[in-house]
């Protein structure tokens, strides 16, 4: 049987990539259920300190499986709210993974497939790839975090924009907008990719973890109690192995070194 999720080790990265190319990746239970075993591996896996996701094939994800959705014996709504279940498990995974999630988009990437590149912390883009929100042109609600993510990266009159014309949006206008943090030649994306990643390897997890979370959750919080869980995060930070390497390093003018 085929593996609906590839894992593919690059020393401290791993590289999960959407393996159903004959459905331009489009997600289903058994998707979401691989992605997500895969990311809460990952998660415990101290020898991995960053993950790339992308597709096999031509695109990215097309989104959600219609003909999941079609052969649904108790029909079409029943059908999105079980994968959207599944789902949804997997992306708010990928939000809450203390170590960095870098979407690697190789084709189009539409509907559940937009959202879940937008729930990764970065993203890179091909220039031949696509982006389209999908939804709202097929009658449907956008899920998968997308209505979360999309307006605090292009702000809520855009992101309606988004939602209401639904155009494809070239690598070019997803750079511009925001959406995406590098476009880059077909041949190179995992490259970079990997390039990137490697990048923030180096960089204290224990730091970055604390970041993701404080800036995740910044948009639900009040002022005193965000800044409460700044100071209760900067203490964390400098009392832990990395926080006090990073400090020594500050002072002692050299390049600092985190397990």
């Amino acid at each position: 049987m085929t593996e609906v999720v590839l894992t593919t080790i690059h020393g401290p990265i791993a590289q999960l990539t959407l393996n159903r190319p004959e459905s331009y990746n489009a997600l289903n239970i058994g998707t979401a259920q691989a992605l997500t075993r895969a990311l809460l591996d990952l998660s415990a896996d101290p020898a991995i300190r960053g993950l790339i996701i992308t597709g096999c094939g031509a695109a990215f994800s097309a989104g959600g499986d219609l003909k999941f959705v079609q052969t649904h014996p108790h029909g079409p709504a029943a059908a999105f709210h079980e994968l959207a279940t599944h789902v949804h498990v997997c992306v708010t995974e990928i939000r809450r993974l203390r170590k960095p999630v870098i979407a690697a988009i190789n084709g189009v990437a539409a509907g559940g497939g937009f959202s879940l590149a937008l729930a990764c912390d970065f993203r890179v883009m091909a220039e031949s790839a696509r982006l389209k929100q999908g939804f709202t042109s097929n009658a449907l609600c956008i899920d998968a975090g997308g209505t979360f993510t999309l307006p605090r990266l292009v702000g809520l009159a855009r992101a309606l924009e988004i939602a209401a014309f639904d155009a494809p949006m070239s690598a070019e206008q997803a750079l511009h907008w925001g959406l995406v943090t590098r476009v880059v030649p077909d041949g190179l994306l995992l490259e970079t990719t990997l390039e990137m990643a490697h990048t923030l390897a180096k960089k204290s997890l224990h730091a970055f973890g604390h970041a993701k979370t404080l800036l995740t959750d910044a948009f639900d919080t009040s002022w005193e109690a965000q800044l409460e869980r700044e100071r209760r995060g900067l203490a964390a930070c400098a009392g832990h192995p990395d926080g006090l390497e990073g400090m020594h390093a500050f002072l002692e003018k050299r390049p600092p070194h985190y397990n």
